[in-house]
């Protein structure tokens, strides 16, 4: 687990609380063989979650005095949350894909 964190720059005590438990519940099952696609599609819908609950909470700027800056944290949290919503369609493609040509093959099939 040490080495998939150190790989992409992450330490495991800047992961939230739903982050660590979820990673520990990926090492369990990576260790059962019980990694699927539907529970790396439901991962990724909770961290999306995750993401967007701690984006509410930010405040869009910090202000000092009467100077307003962009809060470093809320930039950060939306390229997270932008990362799974890619991820997430990218998971959902191959799905996707599927219903297209079967919604082509029956509209072949209607004429």
């Amino acid at each position: 687990m040490d080495d998939i964190l150190k790989k992409f720059g992450v330490k495991f005590e800047d992961l939230n609380t739903v982050e660590r438990d979820t990673l520990l519940g990926w090492v369990e099952a990576m260790n059962q063989n019980k990694l699927t696609l539907s529970s790396v599609k439901e991962y990724v819908a909770r961290m999306k979650d995750s993401v967007s609950e701690q984006l509410a909470d930010e405040p869009e700027f910090e202000r000092i005095f009467i100077f307003s800056f962009p809060n470093r944290k809320q930039i950060l949290l939306k390229a997270r949350l932008r990362n799974y919503i890619l991820f997430e369609a990218l998971l959902d493609s191959p799905e996707r894909a599927k219903k297209a040509v079967e919604k082509a093959v029956a509209n072949i099939k209607t004429k």
